[in-house]
Formats: C-alpha cells, sequence, structure tokens
C-alpha cells in the first residue's frame, strides 16, 4: 500500500506503471465509496496506460483530517498527490464527487490536465438542503439509516435482484467509511458549484452517465456537458450511479475511444 502525508492528512493511494508516451489516468472514488471501485474498470486498462488513484480525504484508508471540508480541501489534496508523483498532463477520470473535484483540479491547475471524464455527475449535484438533511441523518442516526436508499440510485434493479452478494459487498463499503469523512464531504458537495468553471473547460470533455442514474440523471448530466464548450454526452444502458461497478466494459469502451482521439504528446510520469 502507498500513503502521502498532506498537510497532516495521510492520503492513501496506488500508482500502476505504465508506457511513458501514454498520459497517465487518475481515477476519483463517489461519496460513501473507497477507490476499489474502479477495479474492474482498471483492470481492463492496466498495461496500456499509467494509473493513478487515491482514497479522498475521510473515505477508505486515508485519514478523516478535519470536516466539514470544502471542495477545494478535496482538490488540494489531488493536487499535492500528483505534483509528489510528477505527473502532469493527465486524464482525471471523476465519478459523482470526483467529477467535482476533477473540475476543481482543472480550475486551480490546469496545466495538470490534459482531459476531463466526468461521469456521473454534474456541476452543481442536490440543494442545501437536501444536503443538509442528509447530514442531520447520518449524524444522528448513521450511515447505515440511509444505505438502503443509496443504494437504489447507485444500482438498476437488475443489479439488486441479480447480484446480491456484490450489493451487500457495496453496502458494506458504504456503512463502513467513516461518518466524519462521509458528513464532511456532504457539505463540500453542498457548498459547491462549479457552473463558471464548467463553462470554461477548455480541454477535451467526455459525459458519462448511467441510464438508470437515481442521484445525477442523465439530463443533469446532459446539461453540465452543454456547459462545457465542446464536451461528448454518452449514455451507459442497464447502469445506475455507478457504471464502472455495473458496466465496466462499457465504461472502458467510451474511455478508450475518447483516449485515441486525442492529440499526442510529451511523456506523463517519471
Amino acid at each position: 500500500m502507498q500513503f502521502i502525508d498532506i498537510g497532516g492528512v495521510a492520503l492513501h493511494y496506488q500508482l500502476i506503471g505504465g508506457p511513458a508516451d501514454k498520459p497517465v489516468i487518475v481515477f476519483i472514488n463517489s461519496l460513501g465509496t473507497d477507490f476499489r471501485i474502479w477495479r474492474d474498470v482498471i483492470v481492463r486498462l492496466v498495461g496500456d496506460f499509467p494509473i493513478v488513484t487515491y482514497d479522498k480525504r475521510g473515505h477508505g484508508l486515508s485519514d478523516v483530517g478535519a470536516p466539514p471540508y470544502a471542495m477545494e480541501d478535496h482538490v488540494g489534496d489531488l493536487e499535492a498527490l500528483l505534483d509528489h508523483l510528477n505527473v502532469k498532463s493527465a486524464i482525471i477520470c471523476g465519478l459523482s464527487v470526483g467529477g467535482l473535484i476533477a473540475q476543481g483540479l482543472y480550475a486551480r491547475r490546469p496545466d495538470l490536465i490534459k482531459g476531463i471524464i466526468l461521469c456521473d455527475t454534474a456541476h452543481k449535484i442536490g440543494t442545501t438542503d437536501s444536503w443538509n438533511a442528509r447530514i442531520a441523518t447520518v449524524e444522528k442516526e448513521g450511515i447505515d439509516a440511509i444505505a438502503d436508499g443509496i443504494l437504489k440510485f447507485w444500482f438498476t434493479p437488475a443489479f439488486h435482484a441479480e447480484r446480491k452478494i456484490e450489493l451487500a459487498g457495496y453496502r458494506n463499503m458504504m456503512v463502513r467509511q467513516p461518518v466524519a469523512g462521509y458528513v464532511g464531504t456532504c457539505a463540500a458537495l453542498r457548498d459547491a458549484d462549479y457552473t463558471e468553471v464548467a463553462a470554461n473547460i477548455a480541454v477535451p470533455t467526455l459525459c458519462i452517465v448511467g441510464d438508470q442514474d437515481g442521484s445525477t440523471p442523465p439530463a443533469l448530466v446532459r446539461t453540465t456537458a452543454d456547459l462545457i464548450p465542446g464536451a461528448r454526452f454518452a449514455v451507459i444502458e442497464n447502469a445506475g450511479h455507478i457504471p464502472c461497478v455495473e458496466q465496466p466494459e462499457a465504461l472502458v469502451e467510451l474511455m478508450r475511444k475518447f483516449l485515441a482521439e486525442l492529440p499526442s504528446g510529451e511523456r506523463r510520469h517519471e
């Protein structure tokens, strides 16, 4: 396992080597998960691209730090990690809150980014009232109190019916996240609005959404794609909010097509 100290916060990450002439792909996980959600995507890309993934603060094996967070705290963590690894001109692939982190990183450090993949995310997610209600419930009753409802947004009815063991595992992942880290990131989501940032993104961008996503529905993701100049928009069939788990082959196919059409360039990682 690999860790880095960022301002007193131990961040858990994984660096997987790949061809020096290919861009590094950086994966950012969603609220209530850790970087293991990307496994079935990473195994299909490993060897073809260098890969970085990590547990954002308050999740997985990373420290909780000092919640509540601002989105800029998460952005700063990723910025420091990429600088530490000497990664530049990367492809940033963020799911849900990870997509907001990707947009925030572009606003702060466009030199680090060659392209962006926004997966089941938006320029703004939810409302102040909805996030405050979730925070209050979790602080009072724990993540377990909301888990079953959230899982209905994460995965399709078919996944619930046919993949019950996996469903139980992902439920375990969610409820075992630190409560402070979970509600701290809810606060960051509540306060984040990257509408202006999205409108000024000037690198190739692909926006992807599951057709049955209950958290960031296709219409919302399409709105974000329409904000970003030249952004592409794609829908993955038979997927909810986490297509990297439910439809990894379809996600990788879209990613490979997007990556193949990017201009070639200099070495991305040393």
